[in-house]
C-alpha cells in the first residue's frame, strides 16, 4: 500500500533546512591571507584563510559598529576589522582593540569548517557529530575529486534531490527500457540510501548489450545526507563512477549546487592519468542525466498530491527529511517540530 503524501514542515520549505555540512566555496578561490564575504542559508559570514593555511568562518559583522569583517585583513591566524581595527582570533575572541589597554570579553560566533573534494564545507549546527558526506563504497578510500560545475536551479534542494530516485522518470524522460524500483536503507538519522532493483528489458538490444557487464542488477545507488547532499554510484561491475551533488538553498527556496566527480585514488603517474580519464567519463555520464532534467527544474512547483506506487522512494525520502533536525533560514535556530508519522 502506498503511503499518503505527508504534510511537510521541513521538506521543500523555503525558510527551513536540515542541520548538516554545506559547501561555502571552492578551496582554490580562497588564497592564503585572503578573506571573503559568503552568504550561506541566509546568514552572512566572513571566511578567511590564515597564514598557516587554515580556513576560518565567523559571523560577518563586527560587534562594535557592525562593519563587515570581510572588508578587513588577515593577520597571522586572526582577522582585523577594517573600520576600527578590532582583531578577532580564529575562535572568535576579540584579542585587540587599539584604543584600549584591556581586552573586552567579546566573542564572535565561529563555525566548524573542513576542506574536501575541492570545496570548503561548514557545519551549520552546534556540534559537528557526523562526518562529511561520502559515497559509501569510498568510505575507507583516499579519493581524487574535482568540482565539475556550479549550477542554479529554480526549485528547492530537496526537490532536486528526489529527481534521482524518481523511478518512473527514468522511463519517461531518459527512455530506459526497464522497470526501476528502489530499496531504501536508513544508515542513521541523517543518512539514507536507495539501491535500485531493475526488472524487464529483455526485448531491448541495449539491455542485452550491457547485461554481461553486471552480475545482477545494473549498479545505480543513491546515498543522501541532510536532504541536500547526494552521492550517486553507477556503472559496470568492473568500474564504478561516483558523483556528488552538494546543494544549498538560496533565497525564495531556490538551489545553488556543486557537481563533484570522484574516484578511488590510484598510485603513481599511471594511476593519476587513469583517474583523469575516469573523471572525464564520469562528467559525461553526469551530464547525460542532468541534461534531460534541466527544463523541468525551471518551472516545477512541486506538490505530490496523488502519489502512486512509483513514488514510494520519494515518499520515503520526504519522511526521512522530516525526521531530521530542522534549522531556520538566516538565524540557524533549531526548529521544534511535531514529527509526522
Amino acid at each position: 500500500m502506498i503511503q499518503t503524501s505527508p504534510k511537510t514542515q521541513i521538506f521543500n520549505h523555503p525558510d527551513r533546512f536540515i542541520e548538516g555540512w554545506y559547501w561555502l566555496l571552492r578551496c582554490r578561490d580562497l588564497r592564503v591571507g585572503q578573506v571573503k564575504a559568503v552568504s550561506l542559508l541566509g546568514r552572512n559570514l566572513a571566511v578567511y584563510r590564515t597564514i598557516k593555511g587554515n580556513v576560518v568562518a565567523m559571523d560577518a559583522y563586527c560587534p562594535h559598529m557592525g562593519a563587515h569583517l570581510a572588508e578587513g585583513r588577515v593577520e597571522g591566524e586572526s582577522l582585523r576589522c577594517f573600520f576600527h581595527n578590532w582583531k578577532f582570533t580564529a575562535d572568535g575572541h576579540c584579542a585587540d582593540i587599539p584604543c584600549l589597554e584591556k581586552k573586552l570579553p567579546i566573542k564572535l560566533q565561529t563555525w566548524p569548517v573542513k576542506e574536501a573534494y575541492g570545496l570548503i564545507w561548514l557545519w551549520t549546527g552546534t556540534d559537528p557529530k557526523l562526518p562529511l558526506p561520502f559515497a559509501p563504497e569510498l568510505e575507507e578510500e583516499a579519493v581524487d575529486a574535482q568540482v565539475s560545475k556550479i549550477f542554479i536551479k529554480e526549485c528547492h534542494p530537496n526537490v532536486v534531490m528526489v529527481n534521482a530516485i524518481d523511478a518512473h522518470h527514468f522511463n519517461t524522460v531518459h527512455n530506459f527500457p526497464v522497470e526501476i524500483k528502489f530499496k531504501s536503507d536508513i544508515i542513521n538519522p541523517n543518512v539514507i540510501t536507495f539501491n535500485n532493483i531493475t526488472k524487464g528489458g529483455e526485448d531491448s538490444w541495449f539491455v542485452r548489450l550491457i547485461k554481461p557487464l553486471y552480475k545482477e542488477e545494473a549498479t545505480y545507488n543513491m546515498c543522501y545526507w541532510y536532504g541536500s547532499v547526494g552521492t550517486v554510484t553507477l556503472g559496470p561491475d568492473f568500474l564504478h563512477f561516483y558523483i556528488m551533488f552538494a546543494l544549498r538553498m538560496l533565497e525564495n527556496g531556490k538551489t545553488e549546487g556543486a557537481t563533484i566527480l570522484m574516484t578511488k585514488r590510484r598510485p603513481g603517474l599511471l594511476g593519476w592519468l587513469f583517474n583523469q580519464f575516469v573523471l572525464f567519463v564520469t562528467a559525461l555520464v553526469g551530464n547525460y542525466f542532468a541534461k534531460g532534467d534541466t527544463q523541468i527544474f525551471k518551472t516545477i512547483k512541486f506538490n505530490l498530491k496523488t502519489p502512486i506506487w512509483a513514488d514510494q522512494s520519494i515518499l520515503e525520502f520526504i519522511h526521512h527529511v522530516e525526521h531530521q533536525q530542522g534549522l531556520t533560514w538566516g538565524s540557524w535556530h533549531s526548529i521544534d517540530i511535531k514529527q509526522n508519522s
